[in-house]
């Protein structure tokens, strides 16, 4: 049985052609990438060590390791960051989990407030899991007749994978999809993870699964969202990690003025010419 670890380490070998990192083509081979030998020469490492772990029966590869392998496979530094944390949760996979449960969806008066002096912009608070936990007016008006907010409890990734409205609400799903897939990989916890995955994935089908075992590191680029209204907006996002919380406050800013005026259409339209309610869901 694989690990998270081994898996990223087998999917980023997988999608390095040889010639990237000066190595001779050695002709056709069966599957495509790095072959194991050239990695394991490059890191410093045993072919029949590298096995073990892409395979899971090696579970706790020593730091030295773990940056071999990452100067061998050239990583990002996001990349790398991800490697550490899925060594980390791989690790840790041996001792007894506790009972899967969902994170807690309690949002602390000090962001609720921290929210209302964002208004008239555009801000949610959210979880890794997708959990949409509070959001300004503004919020509501830039994603209203999308499905997004239909629920009592909405959920980003639900939606994403599960609403045939989110294909047509985001321009770009496919990198959404990513976005939100990898941001299981980094949920509160293991279990948390794992209980809402086992909830989601009978729902999402082989697209979810396909995505959480690629490990894509996500570029997070402009959020472009083609609004039911029949606006294009282009957005930037600025996300605030809140680490005591497990939370992340997200705040959405025009990317152009042409989406700032439709921006400000939307909220007019939606009642929110003036400063509306602070929508917390828990």
């Amino acid at each position: 049985m694989g690990t998270p670890l081994g898996d990223f380490i087998r999917s980023k070998r997988d999608s390095i052609q040889p010639q990237t990192l000066g190595l001779p083509d050695r002709g056709r081979r069966r599957s495509p990438g790095l072959r194991r030998t050239d990695l394991a020469a490059r890191a410093g490492i045993s072919v029949e060590y590298l096995t073990r772990i892409e395979q899971g029966r090696d579970r706790n590869p020593s730091v030295a390791v773990v940056h071999a392998l990452a100067d061998a496979l050239s990583l990002s530094p996001s990349e790398r960051d991800h490697l550490r944390y899925l060594t980390k949760i791989t690790g840790g996979e041996c001792t007894a989990h506790t009972r899967p449960a969902p994170p807690p969806r309690h949002v602390r008066d000090a962001v609720r407030q921290t929210l209302r002096l964002l208004e008239p912009g555009i801000a949610v608070v959210t979880n890794r899991l997708g959990d949409l936990l509070a959001h300004t007016p503004a919020y509501a008006s830039v994603t209203n007749g999308s499905g997004l907010l239909d629920t009592e409890a909405p959920n980003l990734t639900r939606y994403v994978f599960t609403d045939p409205r989110a294909r047509a609400f985001f321009a770009d799903w496919d990198d959404i999809a990513d976005e939100q897939a990898f941001d299981l990989w980094l949920a509160p916890t293991v279990e948390s993870s794992e209980w809402f995955t086992a909830r989601l994935a009978p729902l999402a089908g082989p697209d979810l699964t396909r995505r959480l075992n690629r490990h894509v590191v996500p570029r997070r680029g402009v959020l472009r969202l083609n609004h039911p209204a029949g606006r294009e907006l282009r957005l930037l996002r600025e996300t605030l990690e809140l680490p005591a919380d497990d939370q992340q406050l997200t705040v959405l800013l025009p990317a152009d003025e042409e989406t700032a005026a439709a921006v400000e259409e939307l909220r007019h339209g939606h009642g929110q010419a003036h400063h509306g309610a602070l929508r917390a869901i828990s």
